[in-house]
């Protein structure tokens, strides 16, 4: 088995030095294959309040220039188990969401030709319905845990029906989520009306509020999540304002009485051994991260779905 190609190494390139690929790993065009790939999507034309999320894949990237090879928490150092390169940017459309869907969702199947996971940095919570659609064109209707301080299961917004606040109506309309296996997580804030929840809970969601993960804890939460998910193939969405503004103030629509990131990177450390497929990390809006806050949290979060994804692709390879 060849040696899988890892970061450049930090103890001879100063980490502000060098280009600023995803945890200073190699481009996609640098490596035979890659059993884990991550990409960016610079694209906010779906947002119904404060864009700048086209801008975070570069500042997640950014912001990666710190972590490390070795993750204590998983006991794994997942650029040595397996394969992972940066692919750049899924370059689309900014004027026309229609077509940038088409194109992500076209991107994320070329990507993930022969087995490869992806892991994407958003971005706005659009793309996460043709990230979907690619996952489930592979693997079928999917699991999903979606951490989010929204719903995300509106119909329209000013008469448009693909808006970051409506893919998972969408991919429920579709057919391409497990009605039996999704969840969202860390919702909280007002709604429109009370028949936002009567609606989600129709399309077959459970919710664990942000208050749930404060009251039961992480792991009472983990239980229950693993429970609902099963072996299912799992697809994780985690838009960043599932975090409190005091750790996320770099998002679009940010919510008051959020988790914290520690709490939801305990959560996500709690799903080794289940059959993740894929995930994104969205609505990071650098114009309001003062001091990187978001984008350091945003880049462990990344990081943290790596090793998990690699941990799968470790055990695989023993079966």
């Amino acid at each position: 088995m060849t040696q899988p190609i890892g970061p450049v190494d930090s103890s001879k390139t100063p980490r502000y030095a060098g280009p600023a690929g995803f945890a200073r790993l190699p481009r996609l065009d640098q490596v035979e294959h890659a059993d884990i790939v991550v990409a960016g999507v610079p694209f906010d034309s779906g947002v119904s309040y404060r864009s700048g999320a086209r801008f975070g894949p570069t500042h997640i990237r950014e912001a990666s220039r710190l972590l490390r090879p070795y993750n204590p928490a998983l006991d794994v150092s997942p650029f040595e188990v397996a394969q992972v390169a940066d692919a750049g940017d899924i370059a689309v459309n900014p004027f026309n969401i229609g077509e940038a869907i088409d194109s992500i969702q076209a991107a994320a199947l070329e990507l993930t030709e022969g087995g490869t996971r992806l892991v994407t940095l958003g971005g706005d919570h659009t793309i996460a319905l043709p990230l979907l659609r690619a996952a489930a064109e592979r693997h079928g209707p999917v699991a999903l845990l979606h951490f989010d301080a929204h719903l995300d299961t509106w119909d329209t917004y000013f008469g448009a029906e693909y808006t970051h606040g409506t893919p998972f109506r969408r991919a429920f309309e579709e057919g391409i989520i497990d009605t039996e296996a999704l969840s969202h997580v860390g919702t909280r804030g007002p709604l429109y009306g009370k028949k936002d929840l009567d609606d989600d809970r129709r399309f077959g969601f459970g919710i664990v509020t942000s208050a749930d993960v404060y009251r039961q804890g992480v792991d009472e939460v983990v239980a229950k999540l693993r429970d609902r998910i099963g072996d299912r193939p799992l697809y994780i969405s985690i838009d960043v304002d599932v975090m409190d503004p005091a750790h996320a103030p770099g998002t679009g629509t940010p919510e008051a009485g959020g988790i914290t990131s520690r709490e939801l990177l305990e959560i996500l450390r709690g799903f080794v051994g289940l059959n993740l497929i894929g995930a994104d990390v969205v609505e990071v809006s650098p114009p309001y991260d003062h001091a990187e806050i978001t984008g350091v949290a945003a880049s462990h979060l990344g990081y943290d779905l790596v090793s998990l994804l690699a941990l799968r692709h470790e055990a695989s390879a023993h079966a």
